[in-house]
């Protein structure tokens, strides 16, 4: 296998830079040397590195929206409102679909579209189309930093434009953006993709521009037990700091349980920076990101406001560097501006009021940190051995194998045999833990876990607790009951 886990030399990147650079008009606008004189009179308050060194330090959950629309000048109205009305701390481009699959020419028939019909006919900001300077017009528009947020296999002039643009966040990796995302992508082809990303980083770095770099953390959203999604996080960072990245968020998406996610929050920043010290990477950064309920949505406001505020107060409590926010649209569709700000300051409320509070390290919690670890572990040291020591072809031999195996996933370079469902307390847990290497203690755990609850609700453990936890949200619970208990 020709992949490696190895830094890319000068003549490797600089060499697939003249492709990347011709697969769209607006690739010939990038001057690195240009770009890092930009980086460098932008103020560092625009610096989402910084921000984040700041906030883990202050020990301040800071809270980031999702939004994009196809226009500059509305894009820009949008970002302004959402600083100004919602009290964002950092704010995102959300990168529109035609350009997360490189389609350039629909997404610019997109923009022309918009144009005539005087609103957003694409689903996100077309950066690429935009090009360098309209980038630049976005990110001297607002007071915050800014950050790229797409879900791209490929996203190579995507970084190129936006990073010379002045975005100073980059999220994404070859296996987030793969196989939650994609079914005929290989993992060959996206981590080597990333590869390039990450090396572009580093070279940023290298000029002395930090650049964060966040892992896409929930995955598919969908009942992704802690171990599966902390996996991805560690091998993605490994991938990226071995190509010179050093400010990495590691990200994590609501469960429910609110001791398995305050243990999930710090056991992925522990086990992260572990894995990177082990590793002989000793000089990068990590913080770690939150995601409210990635789940469906109930369509009530109120509802709605109310899993809003269980995802804040639980970011705050676990001592999340950032929160990523949902609006009270969710179950609608795109969010108005006002709805976007009013997710956003119901999350500002609940974290400030929280600021000075941790959830203490009780037997319950030390005790879920503990299985987390241990099954995480399991994963990733596994993952080395199938890699003979390279984390790059561990990874890809590890979804070969289903070693590492993420629920409801449609790439088909997922095996899909891992079946995830909720104990008794709302906890995610495995019915059926497919080919994951774990002990026999960690599947004996997980059995005896799903038997309290089938006995509790006077059922057997079976697949349909599967299915009714998928729905459960929308009906007003976390655990799907068969009835009322």
């Amino acid at each position: 296998m020709s992949l490696q886990n190895k830094r890319l030399t000068d003549e490797e990147f600089y060499k697939l830079r003249e492709e990347v650079l011709r697969g769209w008009p607006t690739g010939s606008q990038v001057n690195l040397n240009e770009a890092f004189e930009y980086h460098r009179q932008l103020g560092e308050h625009r610096s989402f590195s910084k921000m984040m060194i700041k906030a883990k330090e202050s020990k301040t959950t800071i809270i980031q929206p999702r939004a994009g629309v196809a226009l500059v000048d509305k894009h820009i109205e949008l970002l302004q409102y959402l600083q100004d009305q919602g009290s964002a701390d950092c704010l995102p481009s959300t990168i529109d679909s035609y350009t997360r699959h490189n389609r350039y020419q629909e997404a610019q028939h997109g923009i022309d579209e918009s144009v005539r019909e005087g609103r957003s006919l694409l689903n996100g900001f077309p950066a690429v189309n935009h090009g360098v300077d309209q980038c630049r017009k976005v990110i001297e528009s607002v007071n915050v930093p800014v950050q790229v947020r797409h879900g791209t296999p490929d996203a190579r002039l995507l970084a190129e434009i936006t990073l010379a643009g002045g975005f100073t966040s980059y999220e994404g990796g070859g296996l987030s953006y793969n196989i939650p995302y994609s079914k005929n992508h290989s993992l060959e082809r996206t981590i080597t993709d990333w590869q390039y990303c990450d090396r572009l980083v580093g070279i940023y770095e290298e000029a002395g521009i930090s650049i964060n770099r966040e892992p896409y953390g929930p995955l598919t959203g969908t009942l992704v037990p802690p171990c599966i999604s902390h996996s991805v996080a560690i091998i993605e960072s490994l991938l990226a700091a071995e190509q010179g990245v050093k400010n990495i968020t590691v990200g994590y998406g609501q469960c429910g349980n609110l001791i398995q996610d305050v243990a999930a929050i710090r056991t992925l920043e522990k086990l992260t920076t572990d894995y990177l010290h082990t590793n002989g990477y000793h000089d990068v950064y990590v913080t770690t990101v939150f995601h409210q309920w990635m789940g469906g949505f109930p369509q009530d406001e109120a509802k709605a406001y109310g899993v809003i505020s269980w995802g804040a107060a639980t970011a705050a409590i676990a001592g999340a560097t950032k929160v990523i926010v949902k609006s009270p649209h969710e179950a609608l569709g795109i969010p108005t501006p006002k709805a976007n700000a009013q997710g956003l300051r119901t999350t500002k409320q609940v974290v400030t009021m929280l600021k000075d509070q941790r959830m203490t390290e009780t037997a319950e919690l030390l005790a879920e940190m503990d299985i987390i670890e241990k099954e995480t572990r399991c994963i990733v040291d596994k993952i080395f051995e199938l890699g003979h020591g390279d984390i790059a072809q561990g990874a890809i031999a590890g979804f070969n194998s289903g070693v590492i195996d993420v629920p409801f996933a449609p790439s088909k370079f997922n095996q899909g045999l891992v079946l995830p469902a909720r104990d008794n307390e709302g906890a995610i847990r495995f019915l059926e833990p497919g080919n994951l290497p774990f002990t026999d203690e960690l599947k004996e755990f997980h059995r005896k876990k799903l038997q309290l609850r089938g006995e509790f609700e006077g059922r057997p453990v079976s697949f349909q607790m599967v299915i009714d936890d998928v729905y459960a949200i929308g009906k007003g619970r976390m655990i799907g009951r068969p009835e009322e208990k």
